[in-house]
């Protein structure tokens, strides 16, 4: 038996400078057997596309700036790389053409005044579409022989929801699996899928990791590598922590409990397709690695108790809270399910719920909390007296394997934070085996990562 591919994913991160690509270059170099990259939009290019879709509804001059913009961030690269004047012509007329492709869909939404799903989802494709191309051609062009596979031509397909596909593996396994056999490199570009019709199906923002875990799943590769512009995961945002401690292994339900409650290094569903393979996850620092190729972070199914248990403490503030109030809103029956299936209908992500006898609090991200206070008013639910919502909050996590079982880990967590007087709103712990989560005053949030740290990091 061979030995197996490797999924290599580099963000977009990773292609901020001028001498980023010579360094991805170099790193693709050092890896010894045929791999598959996955490839995130240029740096900034997807924020644009996010920005000027809105206004190309009304100002059709915006379709010019934004293809002069996409044709300008793609061409200095390819000027850098590729030196060859024939060679470089015929890359940017494949450039050209693709822009010309989404300039398409561009009118489209001008003469609809509106942006429907699957043209949204299409449009915000072609930041992967546009590295995935440069990227193939500038390897190329340095002798690194690999080819360009589009997710439609590979068969990843989805389920077929927009904005938040999730890869169905029962249809595309096969077909990526043999797409994707052979010597040379494959250069996918990340973010999307395709759906049952046919469609561009997004996996979220950051969703290029999900790709990545996605094919490895559909090949059953060696690992995941990502490469990051941040030393793996750590044991608090460095931003907030003087010098907290780099974590170098991490169980997968640990990984995703800290990636869902903040430490924004992995999109969270990055774990989903690999667990049951047990394939592992390794990050690496993009502005610091070795030749050995050594992962700064390795995820994969091995636990590692620690003696203090918490491994890290991290944050979010992209909750809000949408509150109802009502004698036994907590008890009657129906409340509940009626509330939570008219914010699914309207494809409103629950995050959790909390509830007492004269409360349910129903944790989502905080864009969603005006519209769903519109929804649930609309729908008239009886027994609730008032529907208020909250968005001046954080959510602080901990998160280790063994912290439900081992006794005094939580008195010592919310001493930490009582000590600086810091009110805590409410409490969750129990929903996962690995994490402890509380809600606090946004502004609070600082002196209660640095009490929790010091606790447990001494």
């Amino acid at each position: 038996m061979g030995v197996k591919k490797k999924v290599v994913k580099f963000g977009g991160s990773n292609l901020k400078t001028e001498e980023d690509i010579s360094r991805l270059i170099q790193v693709v170099t050092l890896y010894r057997h045929p791999i598959v990259i996955v490839v995130s939009a240029l740096y900034g290019v997807t924020d644009l596309l996010v920005k000027t879709i809105r206004r190309i509804k009304t100002e059709e001059y915006a379709i010019a700036h934004l293809k002069r913009n996409l044709k300008d961030t793609h061409q200095r690269v390819i000027d850098l790389y590729i030196k060859d004047t024939e060679q470089r012509e015929t890359v940017l007329n494949k450039m050209n053409k693709r822009v010309e492709e989404l300039e398409k869909y561009l009118r489209g939404i001008h003469c609809l005044g509106e942006i429907p799903d699957f043209v949204e989802d299409r449009v915000l494709s072609y930041g992967e579409r546009l590295s995935s191309l440069v990227l193939v051609s500038i390897l190329n062009y340095n002798r690194i022989p690999c080819r360009e596979c589009l997710p439609e031509t590979l068969g990843l397909f989805t389920n077929g929801e927009y904005h938040s596909a999730t890869v169905d593996f029962s249809v595309s396994q096969e077909k990526v699996r043999q797409s994707l056999s052979g010597e040379t490199i494959c250069v996918v570009p990340g973010f999307y899928g395709i759906s049952p019709d046919s469609k561009v199906t997004l996996f979220g923002r950051g969703g290029s990791d999900y790709t990545a875990a996605a094919i490895a799943r559909c090949i059953n590769a060696g690992s995941v590598d990502l490469w990051k512009d941040v030393p793996g995961f750590m044991s608090a945002d460095p931003k907030i922590v003087e010098n907290p401690l780099v974590i170098h292994h991490l169980a997968y339900n640990e990984a995703a409990e800290l990636s869902y409650f903040g430490a924004r290094i992995l999109h969270p569903r990055t774990f989903e397709p690999v667990t049951d393979k047990k394939i592992p996850i390794r990050l690496f620092n993009f502005n610091d690695f070795s030749e050995n190729l050594e992962p700064v972070t390795v995820i994969r199914d091995k636990v590692v108790i620690k003696d203090d248990i918490i491994k890290s403490v991290t944050f979010s503030n992209d909750f809000g809270i949408l509150q109802l109030h009502g004698a036994g809103v907590g008890i009657k029956p129906g409340i509940m399910a009626k509330v939570t299936s008219t914010l699914n209908d309207e494809r409103i992500n629950i995050k959790s719920i909390i509830t007492s006898q004269t409360s349910i609090n129903i944790l989502l991200a905080r864009h969603d909390l005006e519209k769903s206070l519109q929804i649930v008013k609309g729908i008239g639910v009886s027994a609730v007296d008032s529907i208020v919502t909250i968005d001046d909050i954080s959510v602080v996590a901990v998160v280790g394997e063994g912290i439900l079982e081992k006794p005094g880990i939580a008195a010592r967590v919310f001493g930490a934070v009582a000590s600086h007087n810091i009110n805590i709103r409410m409490i969750s712990a129990g929903a996962s085996r690995v994490a402890t989560y509380f809600i606090i005053d946004k502004k609070e949030r600082a002196m209660a990562v640095k009490s929790i740290h010091k606790e447990f990091f001494k």
